[in-house]
């Protein structure tokens, strides 16, 4: 009764179907979340009659064969990089990203994380840092007496000094891209290693040929959409009933023949 087993990884699937919906839903309210999806494989096939083989001595071929499938297995799980809603929130240092490109952060390994999320603050000595402290790359420091600050659409970050009328550059923000963002390591707290799916980080002044431009002010909202995640979560739970429902059928099968007499 294969049945039983290949049920069994359909139940499976699913169920992990749900996680990621589940923690889909989890994020909604996320900053700079990227939804994700689930991708699935058939497994191997079992041949009781082998597809092109020979079925008689005067060489006629077999057109079809029997090829018996044994279930299904997880073979992915996506990122949909699709731009988030722009949220205002009118606090300086809160920033998105319109179009393509990551924000860079210095972890505390030394290594560089990237993010979408741009809840951005500052530190003890005025440099602009991520909510858990991690500087943003390149290292930027507003001075003390700074009385404004503007942050362009090319990442230049403007200070207006008390006293003064004019207002001086103190730096400019770059962002990364990624050959293939869908590789991206994600390690928590809305933040991405690079991997050698994802290839080499390439940076830029944002604003740059195939970078995105910095909106100051705002930040990017999730890109889950309640309603699609919603009619997902009723989609798995469908099949994992279903999928139960065929081995209680097995089940039923295999009593029927143990009874037999």
């Amino acid at each position: 009764m294969r049945s039983l087993s290949i049920a069994a990884t359909g139940m499976l699937a699913q169920q992990r179907n749900v996680e990621v919906v589940s923690n889909n839903l989890a994020n909604m309210n996320t900053t700079g979340y990227m939804r994700r999806r689930t991708e699935f494989h058939d497994l191997m096939y079992q041949s009781l009659r082998r597809v092109g083989s020979t079925s008689s001595d005067a060489g006629t071929i077999i057109p079809s064969g029997v090829q018996l499938g044994l279930g299904v297995k997880l073979a992915a799980v996506y990122r949909i990089h699709e731009q988030g809603n722009l949220s205002p929130t009118d606090n300086t240092f809160d920033m998105a990203i319109q179009g393509n490109g990551y924000f860079q952060v210095q972890m505390p390994d030394g290594t560089t994380g990237y993010t979408r999320d741009g809840t951005f603050q500052l530190n003890a000595e005025g440099q602009i840092v991520t909510h858990d402290g991690y500087a943003v790359l390149p290292a930027i420091t507003v001075p003390d007496n700074a009385v404004d600050v503007v942050i362009n659409t090319s990442g230049e970050v403007q200070v207006k000094l008390d006293g003064q009328v004019d207002y001086q550059n103190v730096g400019q923000l770059q962002i990364a891209n990624f050959a293939n963002d869908t590789g991206l390591d994600s390690v928590g707290s809305n933040l991405y290693l690079e991997t050698a799916s994802s290839g080499g980080a390439t940076t830029a002044a944002p604003g740059s040929a195939g970078y995105g431009t910095i909106l100051q002010g705002f930040l990017e909202t999730s890109n889950v959409n309640a309603v699609e995640e919603i009619s997902n979560l009723i989609s798995a739970q469908r099949a994992y009933e279903m999928n139960s429902k065929v081995i209680t059928t097995s089940d039923e099968m295999m009593r029927t023949v143990s009874n037999l007499r």
